[in-house]
């Protein structure tokens, strides 16, 4: 069995929903067990991560980097680094923020540098921008247009019920998917 986790911190509900649509995507691989984390919980799953093919890392951006709560669990895994415990594990993220750009292609790196660190090995999105044509819709994979990850974007005055979109949900399963059929195909 192919093991990947997905490790996530949420403030206000958004990227929780989009740790949950990348859950399903990884779960939905045939052969392949996907173990949703989030970072408050961490501390009981040192193990999991461990035992895990691949780890995607999802947190919102704040101020144009990752929240503090992740960095707290990216700081917190240093012992891991030390052993170099991940090393060669597949890794891949996901970002959320209320502005289009938000600076989210920085927490994306942040969170590249963070698994490169750890001598993992980063997983790109692998989907052609969506929504930057005249034939072009809201509704298109991508719509934000990432190629290191995936990135949504919520309304800052809205809840979690109305964003992300069905797009940038589908765009983290999508991710989830990919990353969960590379390691599995890596493991066999």
């Amino acid at each position: 069995m192919t093991n990947v986790a997905v490790v996530y911190h949420s403030g206000y509900g958004h990227t929780a929903r989009q740790a949950e649509a990348v859950h399903q995507g990884a779960g939905g691989v045939e052969g392949v067990q996907s173990n949703l984390i989030p970072v408050g919980e961490v501390d009981r799953h040192w193990d999991t991560l461990k035992a895990a093919d691949a780890i995607i890392f999802g947190c919102p951006t704040y101020m144009g980097s990752a929240s503090a709560e992740f960095k707290k669990f990216m700081d917190a895994s240093s012992k891991v680094w030390f052993e170099q415990g991940w090393k060669d594990k597949l890794a891949a993220g996901f970002i959320n923020s209320g502005s289009w750009s938000g600076d989210k292609l920085n927490t994306l790196t942040q969170l590249w540098v963070f698994s490169g660190q750890h001598g993992m090995i980063w997983v790109s999105l692998g989907l052609m921008p969506g929504n930057n044509s005249s034939k072009g819709s809201p509704e298109d994979l991508n719509r934000v247009g990432s190629y290191s990850g995936a990135m949504a974007q919520s309304n800052v005055d809205e809840g979690p019920d109305r964003g992300p979109s069905r797009s940038d949900l589908e765009t983290a399963g999508h991710l989830g998917k990919r990353v969960a059929a590379l390691a599995k195909k890596l493991r066999g």
